[in-house]
């Protein structure tokens, strides 16, 4: 299950957006193609590999100069536990990772993506009928959703612009447990969620179907969406959905209050099987949807703090 990508990816983020391309369609592949490859065992919490793709998430935080926001350094170490099938190391350690733009400014953005996945088959949630021992990468769920932040986080660090809100990346751990790392940050906030101008959340970004589009939920959280989504377009097309809730990390926040915004390109049939892996990846398509978040941000950042509505 090695594999990696030979597509002309500069040039494709070239004739997407021109010659300035926001996104870097390159790192998008790098970063897919490292916490997605055989070596990571599928980054199952608990593991040593999971530990690996953290280390490799500081890395580029500190590179980009990001203020660690963790309860130690970069990381909010928590435990969590496997609940859905019977193991003896049921109690596993686990950590967000945490990442702070500083603008001075009152208010803060939040971006997020999981970075865990199922490992090897061992923790449960596979949909192969004998997932033990096989590695599941998880390249679309979350690996492309992780690229996404890293390169969002790329962007707005180096963008040498001082935008009107701060930029809180976080990189949860535990979410295929049960959004664990999400719940804990909520119920321990490092920054005060009465601070967050809206929550954005990225999980499984990488399979794009053109009949369908990209998904974009949490619309129905604030009633200052359809402002922030209007003239929003690109080389991907998207539909929204009202809903907050779900099973992905930015419920944890609808739960508390705070507006949301959730990019899914949708299920496939390599979801939560051994089979999700990077060369299925289309990279082209992410860029795009990372492109569509940056106007939606960008849109956003011209109205006052969000308001939360609650969806009914």
């Amino acid at each position: 299950m090695k594999h990696s990508f030979f597509l002309p990816l500069f040039f494709a983020s070239v004739l997407l957006f021109g010659q300035s391309p926001r996104i870097d369609a390159n790192r998008v592949a790098k970063h897919i193609n490292y916490l997605a490859s055989d070596k990571m065992k599928g980054r199952g919490t608990g593991s040593k590999e999971n530990a690996k793709a953290a280390k490799y998430i500081i890395k580029q935080f500190k590179k980009l100069d990001l203020t660690a926001l963790g309860t130690d350094g970069y990381r909010q170490p928590f435990t969590a536990k496997v609940r859905r099938i019977v193991v003896p190391d049921s109690i596993r350690p686990a950590n967000n990772v945490i990442g702070f733009l500083d603008n001075g400014a009152p208010y803060t953005i939040v971006i997020g993506a999981h970075y865990d996945h199922l490992g090897t088959g061992t923790q449960g949630s596979s949909r192969d009928k004998a997932p033990q021992g096989k590695i599941h990468n998880g390249a679309d769920d979350n690996a492309s959703g992780v690229a996404g932040l890293l390169e969002l986080a790329r962007y707005y660090a180096q963008n040498n612009i001082k935008e009107p809100y701060n930029f809180l990346f976080i990189a949860f751990g535990a979410e295929e447990l049960g959004l664990v790392g999400s719940r804990y940050f909520v119920n321990n906030p490092t920054l005060p969620l009465d601070k967050i101008h809206f929550m954005s959340n990225m999980d499984m970004i990488g399979r794009y179907n053109a009949d369908r589009g990209v998904g974009i939920g949490g619309y129905g959280t604030s009633d200052a969406w359809p402002e922030v989504f209007k003239e929003v377009k690109g080389s991907v097309k998207f539909f929204t959905d009202r809903s907050g809730s779900g099973g992905a990390d930015h419920a944890s926040f609808y739960a508390k209050k705070v507006p949301v915004l959730f990019f899914h390109t949708g299920g496939h049939d390599d979801y939560h099987m051994p089979t999700d892996d990077p060369e299925k990846i289309d990279i082209p398509s992410a860029v795009g949807i990372l492109d569509i978040h940056i106007q939606l941000i960008e849109n956003a950042m011209k109205l006052p703090k969000l308001g939360y509505t609650e969806v009914k």
